[in-house]
C-alpha cells in the first residue's frame, strides 16, 4: 500500500515534519510520481496500526460495589478511636507528671539556694558581731587597765611622793556633815577652770598638799 504524506500522517498519527525527517533519513520507503511523494507501507503494518488505535467508545467499567456497613464494623471503628484516645491521654498524663516533677525540682533548688544565701549571711553577721564584741571587750579591758594604772600610780604612790589625795576621800576624814561635804565639793568644781590647785582626772577631784594650800576652799 502507498500513502501520500498527508494520508500517512493521519493513518499513523504522525506530524508531517517528522515524516519528512524520516524520508530524508531514508527510514521510510517512498516513490515519487508526477511530483507527488508516496510512502510505501506493507499491508500488515496498516492492520497493526489500526488495531493499535484505541476504540472511540471503550467499554465502560462496572461501577464499584458499595460495601455495606455492619454493626461489627462500627464497633471496631469506635474501639480503634477509643484506644487512640486512651493512648493520647496516657501521653498527656505522662507529660503533666514530668512538668510537675520539673517544677517541684526547680522549687526545691530555689529553696536550697535561698537557704544557703541566708545561712551564709547569718554566718557573716555572727562573725561581724563576734569581731565587734571582741573589739569592745579589748577596748573595755584597756580602759579599765588604764584607770587602774592611773589610780595605782597617781593615787597610791602620791602620798609617798607628792601627797596627792582624792577630795572625796579627804573630806571623809574631816568631821563634817554630808551637806557640808557637798558644799565644799561644789566650791572645788566651781574653781576648777580658774584655780590651778584643783586637779581633776577621770571625773574625780584631787588635792596636792605638797604644793598647794587649800584652807580657803576647805573652810566651812
Amino acid at each position: 500500500m502507498r500513502f501520500t504524506i498527508d494520508a500517512y500522517s493521519k493513518q499513523f498519527k504522525m506530524s508531517t515534519e517528522m515524516i519528512n525527517s524520516k524520508l530524508k533519513a531514508k527510514k521510510l520507503n517512498y516513490i515519487i510520481e508526477d511530483g507527488i511523494t508516496y510512502i510505501i507501507v506493507k499491508q500488515s503494518s496498516v492492520i497493526t496500526s489500526e488495531e493499535a488505535q484505541p476504540s472511540e467508545n471503550p467499554p465502560k467499567s462496572p461501577p464499584p460495589v458499595k460495601q455495606k456497613t455492619t454493626v461489627a464494623m462500627v464497633l471496631s471503628l469506635y474501639q480503634k478511636e477509643n484506644q487512640q484516645l486512651k493512648d493520647k491521654i496516657v501521653q498527656l498524663e505522662s507529660k503533666i507528671d514530668k512538668l510537675i516533677n520539673d517544677k517541684e525540682q526547680m522549687l526545691r533548688d530555689e529553696m536550697s539556694r535561698i537557704e544557703h544565701v541566708y545561712s551564709t549571711k547569718d554566718e557573716q553577721l555572727k562573725n561581724i558581731i563576734e569581731l565587734i564584741n571582741t573589739k569592745l571587750s579589748s577596748e573595755q579591758t584597756n580602759t579599765v587597765h588604764e584607770v587602774e594604772t592611773l589610780t595605782s600610780i597617781e593615787v597610791e604612790k602620791a602620798p609617798v611622793q607628792e601627797k596627792i589625795v582624792e577630795l572625796k576621800d579627804y573630806l571623809k576624814t574631816l568631821d563634817l556633815e554630808s551637806y557640808q561635804r557637798k558644799v565644799i565639793k561644789k566650791r572645788f568644781l566651781a574653781a576648777y577652770d580658774e584655780d590651778i590647785r584643783v586637779i581633776k582626772q577621770n571625773g574625780k577631784l584631787y588635792l596636792n598638799f605638797s604644793k598647794y594650800d587649800y584652807s580657803d576652799l576647805l573652810e566651812y
